[in-house]
């Protein structure tokens, strides 16, 4: 994910927030905050191009969709285990976007050590439930009522993957 697709991510990131179902922010944060706060190692963006030939400039990608990780913890013994981000941009949804890029981010994960891989959802948000569903990631629990949106409180569904390549 290079920093000149951040203004399409950052929107993507808008379309997430404005459903009120895919995160406690409220806010976009600006590209230096959200760098610091994502793993430099596994960011990775679904693009369509309009044509196959390579290499396409810039400013001819259309974004669908992005997925990031974050550490979960800053303490050595949690350094494979990341927090999933998955974002797709609304006109793209229910295409498989979120799908390919889960799928890509969980080899990429474990190409860079990682063998854990966590998620926090709204309940509400069935599709992204269903989504690490498919890829493997299982019910852990639910956080009742972690954090509150606005003035209402939130649960969040806690799911994990572990690699079977990774940290065995």
């Amino acid at each position: 994910m290079p920093p000149d697709l951040w203004p399409a991510v950052r929107q993507i990131y808008a379309e997430g927030i404005a459903t009120g179902n895919a995160t406690f922010e409220t806010e976009l944060p600006d590209w230096h905050k959200w760098d610091s706060s994502h793993r430099k190692d596994c960011r990775l963006v679904a693009v369509e191009t309009g044509n196959k030939e390579l290499p396409v400039s810039f400013a001819k990608i259309k974004v669908l969709g992005w997925a990031a990780l974050s550490s979960a913890s800053t303490r050595h013994v949690y350094r494979g285990v990341a927090e999933v981000s998955v974002y797709v941009a609304s006109a793209a949804r229910g295409k498989g976007i979120g799908k390919e890029l889960l799928e890509a981010l969980i080899l990429e994960s474990e190409l860079n050590g990682i063998w854990t891989l966590q998620a926090g959802i709204f309940p509400e948000n069935k599709a992204s439930v269903a989504l690490h569903r498919s890829c493997g990631f299982r019910e852990i629990g639910i956080r009742r009522k972690i954090g509150a949106l606005g003035n209402t409180w939130r649960d969040v569904l806690l799911l994990e993957r572990r690699s079977s390549k990774v940290g065995w």
